[in-house]
């Protein structure tokens, strides 16, 4: 994973926001470029699709309203500097405490 820390902007246990839509999360995996289906690729409105070749975060995300894992380009996402934590339930699963802004990623917790 050292090429991939050095190209990725945002680190494991980040809390980052969605550039256009109202939801944030915590990143949890990243892929140095896109590994997702060309199915779920083609879904995104062509004016709005991301270029592939970047890497592509995988959040636990929460809006208004739900929790989920949302699976998002890094052109599209913007650090999230309220210092506030992710209430998504999974985060005990993959992180100890939040510290300076970031959830410590736990190894152990890990899959």
């Amino acid at each position: 994973m050292g090429e991939l820390s050095r190209a990725a902007k945002y680190q494991l246990g980040q809390i980052v926001r969605h550039r256009i839509y109202e939801f944030r999360g915590v990143v949890f995996d990243v892929d140095p470029d896109f590994q997702n289906t060309e199915e779920w690729y083609e879904s995104i409105p062509e004016e709005a699709r991301p270029v592939r070749d970047q890497p592509f975060y995988h959040l636990l995300a929460e809006n208004e309203t739900s929790y989920y894992v949302a699976y998002v380009s890094e052109q599209n996402l913007v650090p999230d500097n309220t210092g506030d934590p992710v209430d998504h339930p999974e985060i005990g699963q993959f992180f100890g405490a939040m510290q300076g802004g970031q959830y410590e990623f736990d190894r152990r917790q890990a899959h």
